[in-house]
């Protein structure tokens, strides 16, 4: 097993997120906007060069887009049920000292789904304790994930486009102009938890407009409203009535969490940045 230090990195299409990782402790890390998208071509080994400058020089475990094939080497994916030891087995190399974690697809009833960089989160969460491994995971965001684990394994999940369809309503909709106010897990909110439960959504994302014109819902609530239903309708999709173990900044957590227990289940939050490193500390350690 190895012991000495190794550095992770969740790097995403946006955003990257570096950690020198000792014995399953950060000791030091770094975080900026340089997701893939904002890399040159041929411009990864540059930024490894960068980061190991910033955080010293270690092997590297990237995970994430970095893996795609709009990032820099296509890592593919292993199939579910997924577990971070096939993960590890799976890993690829692009350079020495550097290792490119794979996603994990999924496929049932003729439709396919896959992830990049949260496997490391859900498996590092179930690993570190902090879910059982028997569990329903949530990561919301703007490519909510659902995932089923068994055995400690990524039995199945779904991909809800929950977050970027709340950002396409309100800078491309007509119903855009009305969705000005704070996004609060309020009574607006509420409402639109229960609306979208309930079915007919599109009808619903429509009675926005004319709530605001006949006076029927003050114009500041029409965003809380829209997340609502949003977030309503993907959690009665999927949750239920279950326990749900959530993944998620303190803001975002706090909006699922209301909807899920609005709804009849229980939202159970989990450190979503320890999830993330006990996940590449247990991938570290498989190699050998």
């Amino acid at each position: 097993m190895r012991q000495q230090d190794f550095i992770a990195v969740d790097w995403g299409t946006t955003n990257r997120r570096a950690y020198r990782i000792r014995a399953g402790a950060v000791i030091d890390s770094v975080q900026d906007a340089l997701g893939v998208t904002a890399v040159p071509a041929g411009g990864f080994e540059q930024e490894v060069a960068r980061l190991r400058a910033a955080l010293g020089d270690a092997s590297m475990l990237l995970a994430g887009m970095v893996g795609s094939n709009r990032g820099w080497v296509d890592a593919g994916y292993v199939p579910t049920p997924a577990t971070l030891e096939q993960l590890s087995a799976a890993m690829v190399a692009p350079m020495e000292g550097v290792r490119i974690i794979p996603g994990v697809r999924h496929v049932a009833e003729g439709r396919g789904d896959v992830m990049r960089g949260e496997e490391v989160q859900l498996l590092g969460a179930i690993s570190a304790g902090l879910a059982p491994p028997d569990a329903l995971l949530c990561q919301p965001g703007t490519h909510c994930k659902w995932a089923w684990m068994r055995d400690g394994a990524i039995a199945r999940f779904v991909t809800a486009m929950t977050g970027e369809m709340f950002a396409l309503l309100r800078k491309h909709a007509l119903i855009g102009q009305e969705m000005t106010g704070e996004v609060v897990p309020g009574d607006a909110f509420a409402d639109g938890v229960r609306d979208g439960a309930r079915g007919d959504l599109l009808a619903s994302l429509f009675g926005v407009r004319p709530a605001s014109l006949l006076g029927l819902r003050a114009q500041a609530d029409a965003a809380a409203y829209v997340s609502g239903l949003l977030i309503g309708a993907d959690c009665a999709a999927h949750a239920g009535k279950d326990i749900v173990h959530l993944l998620a900044d303190p803001a975002l957590g706090a909006l699922y969490a209301c909807a899920i227990e609005q709804l009849g289940g229980r939202a159970v939050r989990i450190d979503s940045h320890a999830a993330f490193i006990a996940g590449a500390t247990r991938l570290w350690e498989n190699l050998t």
